[in-house]
């Protein structure tokens, strides 16, 4: 089921939605389940919630899927460059949108220490790091691989997808290098081969090198990563979805 409610978002003073699902038994069982936060909630389950009238299919997936599990979505604000601004962890002059003043941190400080405490408090959750997960795509997918390395504390596995890596790689390389990793962290790092530069290697593209950087780096520092190369894969949900299977089996197979 989905439910979808209002909380505040500090960072902007303003109101967010949230997208949440609960597995259909959940007022008929006293079991407690992990959580999943997505950014982009809007995209998630519903195609008439969707931005481009696709969504990921998510909650088709979880209801035929094996394990039981909470996923919080949470949705972007809408006016102007309002996305961008709050799933960019660093401010920066991007070649598509221009300058952009990120906000991504305090919005990954405001998930941890006001959203995630309200989710633990209203529903029947496991609050410790290892049932705790987070993911997304383009922008929010940059957003869960910044979460994941500076929020390692409190996320312990991370679904990259079509990350919007290399807008900021120096800065996202420069944190992972001061950061502590713990070893039972897990990330999934995807692109597709349509969304990414043109070469006979597909692994051989610059999105490719970025998430291969990535995928090494966690392997160095005894974590556990993964990269997946989606062929005739595009930048767009209907794609993403079918990336759901690969990693939440790869992230929840224990």
């Amino acid at each position: 089921m989905i439910i979808k409610r209002d909380i505040f978002f500090t960072p902007k003073n303003e109101n967010r939605k949230l997208h949440i699902y609960l597995p259909n038994d959940y007022y008929n069982t006293d079991e407690r389940y992990p959580v999943m936060y997505f950014f982009d909630g809007h995209n998630m389950f519903n195609d008439e919630d969707a931005t481009y009238g696709k969504s990921w299919g998510m909650r088709e997936f979880l209801d035929s899927w094996w394990k039981k599990i909470i996923i919080v979505g949470i949705e972007c604000g809408h006016n102007g460059n309002e996305r961008l601004s709050e799933y960019c962890p660093y401010s920066v002059n991007s070649g598509f949108a221009g300058y952009i003043e990120g906000i991504g941190d305090s919005t990954l400080n405001w998930m941890v220490n006001e959203l995630k405490p309200v989710i633990d408090r209203d529903y029947r959750t496991y609050p410790h790091r290892e049932a705790t997960g987070i993911g997304g795509s383009s922008m929010g997918g940059l957003m869960a691989l910044y979460g994941g390395i500076k929020y390692n504390t409190t996320f312990s596995k991370a679904a990259c997808v079509s990350s919007a890596i290399g807008m900021c790689h120096y800065n996202l390389k420069r944190d992972l290098r001061e950061t502590y990793i713990n070893h039972d962290s897990t990330f999934f790092l995807s692109w597709g081969t349509e969304e990414a530069q043109k070469m006979p290697n597909p692994y051989y593209s610059q999105t490719a090198k970025h998430n291969l950087f990535f995928m090494h780096e966690f392997h160095r520092r005894g974590a556990n990563a993964e990269v997946y190369c989606q062929m005739g894969g595009h930048h767009c949900e209907a794609d993403w979805e079918k990336q759901i299977p690969i990693f939440m089996d790869y992230f929840w197979k224990y």
